[in-house]
């Protein structure tokens, strides 16, 4: 049985203090890039409470008390109590739509006196809670029933379903990041690679929906032309015979070319679609006979892999039309079919041209034009990146991203050493989160990504966001601070 002599004292002693510097430095940082991306000729105090940057200096403050509060507490606290903290924040999740001002369309912010804070940030903490707490009862498996993966995935989807809700499709999405943590506590790759085919599938049908191939969008055609390369792949990994594979190319390469003579030199008008859904629907019974005749189930899964994704082809426009006109406006800029530099695509285009003009080494600190001129709106908060590219340059940005890259690298090898599955999850959840908000936030800064306001931790402006991965970072901290006390 596990003891533990917890004793407060010796929490310092054990704390990682190296992610604790990598943290302050971060913060740092953050209110310095903050002070200049707000920076006001009139009032140019960092201090004064009256600007972001005064403003943030005092959350950061807040936050760390919070997060000595965090390392005083007993760590055992955070196991025994991660289901009623989780149900509790569902209940604020669910009330919060009615509660909430409306903000840009959104109803995700509770006022609190002078202050008002985003529950959607602090249910990243108690989601990941959960997780680890349900990972660490006793006997449990995730691949030993299917039950396992239900309570897994209902912990992850029912925050998601209430914020979205709130029309916070942002934060929402953010808790997708901890199927990653399935991943490594025995989720099938191949669930991670159907979310990536399905991302692909996506993306290939709305960005040839517009031209036409054999009488039917080009998407379609890429698609299944993708969906063919994958089937034959799939056949030679589960039955390792180049006879299979070769039939599965011979075929899928015949008709093709025969449907291309037939459409282009011949003029026959050919049906397209009905030729691509005949080609695959052949494929999969020729594949579902040779596993009957050979015993080798495992050729079903390029099977089914097929037919889920030429169904989710043919579900990608209902999918899109179900998104907001400003949702479907960002997508169409990122993916280039639409150029609105004066609408959905202004932020990036000027985000874009602050950190392009930053150079190697930048203009220097508060010499940012673009920054200053205002030309970037949500300059502070979700478009801080550029900022940081505009004045510092090349060399600043790498420095950021470097400090990002020590953070999560050094949050994996605190995991790697946890004792207990408890610890080992939460710490990959916390992971997790981190990478999604790096990924993303930078990935929309730079017009890789759609604009959906994804902070980035620790620099972006807002109280929330950084008590959220404060209390994330801090749990952490005790958590590993007490591991050797455990035997």
């Amino acid at each position: 049985m596990a003891q533990q002599n917890d004793k407060s004292p010796s929490v310092f002693r054990h704390l990682d203090w190296v992610t604790v510097f990598i943290y302050l430095a971060m913060v740092l940082a953050g209110a310095v890039s903050i002070y200049a991306a707000s920076y006001d000729f009139d009032n140019a105090s960092i201090l004064s409470f009256d600007e972001f940057s005064g403003k943030q200096l005092r959350w950061i403050g807040l936050g760390l008390v919070l997060g000595f509060v965090v390392l005083l507490t007993d760590a055992r606290t955070y196991e025994t109590y991660a289901y009623p903290i989780y149900i509790v924040l569902l209940v604020v999740l669910i009330i919060t739509p009615f509660i909430a001002h409306d903000i840009k369309g959104s109803r995700s912010w509770i006022s609190l006196g002078p202050m008002s804070l985003q529950p959607a940030e602090f249910a990243k903490v108690a989601t990941a809670l959960a997780l680890a707490k349900l990972f660490s009862t006793y006997n449990f498996v995730l691949n030993a029933r299917m039950g396992n993966y239900v309570r897994a995935i209902l912990i992850i989807l029912l925050p998601i379903v209430f914020i979205l809700l709130q029309n916070e499709t942002g934060s929402a999405l953010t808790f997708l990041a901890l199927f990653f943590v399935l991943y490594r506590e025995g989720m099938s790759g191949l669930i991670l690679f159907a979310a990536a085919l399905a991302v692909v599938v996506f993306v290939v049908t709305i960005k040839f929906t517009d031209a036409a191939l054999m009488g039917v969008p080009a998407g379609e055609v890429v698609v299944v032309v993708l969906v063919m390369l994958i089937m034959s792949g799939m056949a030679f990994i589960y039955d390792r015979r180049l006879e299979l594979t070769r039939n599965l190319v011979i075929w899928f390469g015949g008709v093709l070319l025969v449907s291309w003579v037939l459409w282009g030199p011949c003029g026959v008008a050919v049906p397209g679609r009905a030729v691509l859904i005949g080609a695959v629907g052949v494929a999969c019974v020729y594949l579902v006979v040779e596993a009957i005749k050979r015993h080798r189930s495992r050729l079903l899964i390029p099977v089914g892999t097929a037919a889920v994704a030429v169904g989710f082809m043919f579900s990608v426009g209902i999918a899109f039309g179900q998104l907001q006109p400003h949702q479907q406006q960002r997508i169409r800029v990122v993916l280039g079919i639409e150029e609105d530099l004066r609408g959905a695509g202004y932020n990036v285009n000027q985000s874009k041209i602050a950190i392009g003009s930053g150079g190697f080494s930048g203009k220097g600190f508060l010499n940012g034009t673009q920054t200053k001129l205002k030309y970037v709106p949500e300059q502070h908060t979700d478009f801080i990146f550029c900022t940081i590219g505009e004045e510092e340059g090349f060399l600043g940005a790498v420095a950021v991203v470097g400090l990002y890259l020590a953070l999560i690298l050094r949050i994996i090898a605190i995991a790697e050493r946890q004792p207990r599955p408890f610890g080992r999850v939460y710490a990959y959840c916390v992971a997790s989160y981190f990478i999604f908000h790096f990924c993303i936030n930078i990935g929309m800064v730079i017009g890789l990504c759609p604009v959906i306001g994804i902070p980035l931790p620790f620099f972006s402006y807002g109280g929330s966001s950084l008590w959220g991965f404060t209390l994330l970072l801090f749990i952490l901290l005790r958590l590993d601070a007490a591991r050797k006390s455990y035997s």
